[in-house]
């Protein structure tokens, strides 16, 4: 047994599907289920129920907490001596949710790669909610995200502030409130409740994403149900909907123009929550036996392009 051993395994416990694992490690199935059936002949018990999906045995659930173990310390010894070495090279793995990686990782990457032009950059891409599973689970290095204040064996630093505004379009406010429309505008602002549109339908993001659980906020202080026209983890989709009139949408106000065009946006209404919608962005990483320098470098170099 070896730290590919571990690295295989993890993999299959991880997609409990030796397909889907074969093509993420890049070598066959038959290697794959070969390889884990002599891990299983070497321990001397069964690691997994061969059913779709497959299912950890007990024995594979234990073996899975050594492994997953072994693979942190190993990837920490790698980047440590990487750092001995003074090679700056390998691979940074980095988990963002899907629009905010489309907004701000493309300047940080740039950024970043012309000071470390030999370090790949991995986008792992997901939900605000899987991204924390998914470092806990040791999936990628670093993760930018809205984080609780404290999570347990990770480590966080403050990154940036973003603010959730909804948009609505200027067709939709016109035909549910005519010359009222600037009026039921400008109160929803002043009072910081959606109570003055509750005729407003309304596109949301589900509540496993920042945007959505805000909104359904939002939405429950102010005392009414909503018309839900369309729900979606597609912000660009829910945008594109809410330019045609379909219904007011949740954003975030930093991805607002790298989603819309300047014609897009003059067809909308911007309207603010104050405080209460504003939530802190932060980086996670794992608590590791040694913080890999291209890490803490990435860090650096963002905060400095993200104002």
């Amino acid at each position: 047994m070896n730290f590919l051993s571990m690295k295989y395994f993890t993999t299959v416990a991880r997609e409990r599907s030796f397909t889907k694992a074969a093509q993420q490690l890049h070598i066959t199935q038959q290697t794959l289920s070969a390889h884990i059936a002599s891990v299983e002949q070497e321990l001397g018990c069964a690691l997994l129920i061969r059913h779709v999906p497959l299912e950890l045995t007990y024995a594979g659930q234990v073996f899975l907490r050594y492994a997953a173990d072994f693979q942190k310390r190993y990837s920490a010894m790698e980047q440590e001596f990487s750092d001995i070495s003074a090679e700056e090279k390998g691979i940074l793995r980095v988990g963002i949710a899907y629009t905010r990686g489309r907004t701000i990782m493309p300047d940080l990457i740039a950024g970043y790669q012309e000071v470390y032009p030999k370090i790949e950059v991995q986008l792992i891409e997901a939900t605000n909610d899987v991204l924390q599973q998914k470092l806990l689970n040791g999936e990628f290095d670093l993760a930018i995200a809205n984080f609780p204040d404290k999570i347990p064996g990770v480590e966080l630093k403050d990154f940036y502030e973003e603010e959730l505004v909804l948009l609505v379009s200027s067709r939709l406010l016109t035909r549910l409130y005519g010359e009222q429309a600037a009026t039921v505008l400008r109160e929803t602002e002043k009072l910081g409740s959606l109570s003055p549109l509750a005729q407003c339908p309304f596109l949301l993001n589900r509540q496993e994403d920042i945007f959505g659980r805000i909104g359904q906020q939002l939405i429950t202080a102010s005392g009414f149900f909503p018309q839900v026209r369309a729900q979606s983890d597609n912000l660009a989709t829910l945008l594109s909907l809410c330019v045609r009139g379909v219904g007011a949408c949740f954003c975030s106000d930093r991805m607002i123009r790298s989603l819309l065009t300047e014609k897009e946006l003059a067809a909308l209404h911007i309207v603010h929550f104050g405080d209460i919608a504003r939530y802190p962005i932060k980086f996670g990483w794992l608590k590791q036996p040694y913080c890999w320098s291209m890490t803490s470098n990435f860090i650096k170099i963002a905060s400095g392009l993200i104002h």
